[in-house]
């Protein structure tokens, strides 16, 4: 299907009078009531003569979901108080968005759960499809389709199909050029398989910082020049620079990592030279690194940027010794699609429109190409899919600095199962939404655990040893360096209470640690439950198999406001609306 601009629109309006544009699924034939036509949110004009389109972290979320935006997201140092570290009211205010407005639905957290019934589930590729070729009918010639990785893990099929669903999906989606992150975690020989064979002659897979560990020779392309409307325009990859750190070394082991902005001058010097007009990084550094990266190397037009999840309404623009660079990051979930049209004149970009697109499963049909490989890929899978664990009566996410509702039933999932004095759950930033009253599936609990090295595990540590633990993360998720940080959030606890002060340096942010209500001793051992350990372990029995043991013995399960540490440093702080 290929629609003009005005045809779309024009489709999209007459959807909703007729009543196909529907409040909480076709089961309800109330139009939404945006307080404006539905089909705006998706009118931008073109501009200027070459357009990026840019998506990133979807974790191989191929189906429509409801996903919460954070309420906690604390910006320390520097970055305190500016975007990403915005969440709620003070989001709003700082980009001018309407309180109660879809806009303001689909950035924040604010009355979420209303807000969604109201709305809708978002993303998809099927609709992310349509919306993808309605923008490049309107822009001939003009645009790149840009991922910026953590596309092929995230869910049941991608894993069981080790990320081959999400690849072929891309391709038909007609993605130009991608960077990765968990990609790695399917070990280097797959994903070198899917780059020389799955992704040659369609998709450019790039990263300037990832060499051989022993010769330092580059792995993959570090960049690609593409004419766009007779325009040079160069792309240069940038992966996860801390790979081998926040996950498991050994499934890379020939292979080094860094940020190394050195050598992402030196990039950025060579494709100007070689003639491009226009200079993108591809980036999944994370927003708060990406903004360093602009500050120190010149020459980049825009880095568009992924990893930590922000959705971020508008670029940011950083001064550099060259001159201004603009940051964006696009979310995750494939909820958004960023639009950044360039007007280049005389060899450099002159001006720019930007317009972030939240993608709405209720206002966007399905591309009937997509949606018929959607079906045919998870035919196989559908039983396993479809098993019915729960219901839950409380609203379960995952996102924020410290902790969720569906991080907290996995936590009191491994101290029930597991029988643990305190449980450890991973600081992901990935996972659906699911409203209460909702049916616990177990595509839902994979949505939240479908990774390669899931095993669930009981270890004896000391207090010591889990201090040290604690310090470690916090001191990744708050040193005031953001070249020190890895992007995750804090680890998800229970059995264990805390304070944690955000402005001390590493070794003094943990404080008043207590277990049962007893101060943690350094020198007891606790027996501590938890999963995706990055150090090679023996093959046991996967995390999802111990929650849905615990949900099936539950039948319905309520959560309450999952457990937050006791703060200092944080009153008054905009990213933390607790």
């Amino acid at each position: 299907m290929s629609l003009s601009r005005r045809e779309f629109l024009q489709m999209l309006a007459m959807g909703a009078a007729a009543g196909l544009v529907y409040e909480g699924g076709p089961g309800n034939r109330t139009a939404l009531a945006a307080g404006k036509n539905p089909g705006g949110l998706y009118d931008v004009p073109p501009f200027g003569n070459v357009s990026l389109l840019h998506m990133t972290d979807c974790h191989a979320q191929l189906q429509p979901i409801y996903f919460r935006e954070p309420s906690i997201n604390i910006g320390v140092g520097a970055a305190r108080g500016k975007p990403p570290h915005l969440v709620g009211e003070a989001l709003l205010r700082h980009f001018k968005i309407a309180p109660g407005s879809i806009e303001a639905h689909a950035f924040t957290y604010l009355d979420f759960e209303q807000a969604a019934r109201r709305y809708g589930k978002i993303g998809g590729f099927a609709h992310l499809a349509t919306l993808v070729k309605n923008l490049r009918a309107s822009r001939p010639g003009r645009t790149l389709l840009l991922d910026g990785g953590d596309t092929w893990q995230g869910s049941a099929t991608a894993l069981w199909t080790k990320g081959q669903d999400m690849v072929d999906a891309q391709k038909l989606l007609g993605v130009d050029i991608m960077t990765a992150h968990w990609e790695f975690t399917y070990g280097a020989e797959r994903v070198k398989e899917i780059v020389d064979k799955d992704l040659k002659g369609h998709i450019e897979f790039l990263a300037q910082n990832v060499n051989d560990a022993t010769w330092g020779e580059l792995i993959f392309k570090p960049y690609v020049i593409r004419e766009i409307n007779k325009i040079p325009v160069a792309v240069i990859g940038q992966a996860f620079p801390y790979t081998p750190i926040a996950n498991p070394r050994y499934m890379i082991p020939d292979w080094s990592f860094g940020i190394n902005d050195d050598h992402m001058q030196k990039m950025v010097d060579e494709v100007r030279a070689n003639g491009a007009q226009v200079v993108a990084v591809l980036s999944h550094n994370g927003m708060d690194v990406d903004l360093k990266m602009a500050s120190r190397v010149r020459g980049i037009d825009v880095i568009l940027g992924g990893h930590t999840h922000d959705a971020v309404p508008a670029p940011s623009l950083v001064k550099n010794a060259g001159g201004k660079t603009l940051v964006i990051n696009s979310g995750s979930n494939s909820k958004y699609l960023a639009v950044l049209d360039l007007d280049v004149k005389n060899g450099k970009v002159a001006d720019y429109r930007f317009k972030m697109l939240p993608v709405f499963a209720n206002l966007l049909p399905p591309d009937k190409e997509m949606a018929a490989y959607i079906e045919k890929v998870r035919a196989p899978y559908a039983g396993k899919l479809g098993e019915k664990l729960a219901v839950t009566e409380s609203l379960l996410y995952r996102r924020g600095n410290f902790n969720g509702t569906f991080d907290q039933l996995i936590i009191d999932a491994l101290l029930t199962v597991q029988g643990a004095d305190i449980a450890f759950s991973p600081g992901f930033r990935w996972g659906t939404t699911l409203l209460p009253g909702d049916t616990i599936l177990m595509e839902h609990l994979m949505d939240q655990t479908a990774i390669t090295y899931a095993t669930a595990t009981v270890n004896q540590l000391t207090g010591e040893q889990i201090k040290v633990i604690l310090e470690d993360i916090a001191d990744n998720l708050y040193h005031t360096d953001p070249y020190y940080q890895q992007g995750g959030d804090m680890v998800r606890v229970g059995g264990l209470q805390y304070t944690l002060d955000i402005n001390q340096t590493h070794g003094k942010r943990i404080q008043n640690a207590t277990v049962r209500g007893k101060p943690l001793d350094a020198g007891k051992k606790y027996k501590v439950a938890g999963w995706a350990s990055v150090q090679p372990i023996e093959p046991g029995k996967p995390v999802w198999d111990v929650v849905a043991e615990y949900l099936r013995a539950a039948k319905t399960v309520r959560v309450g406001q999952p457990y937050i540490p006791r703060l200092k440093g944080a009153s008054g702080n905009p990213g933390y609306a607790v």
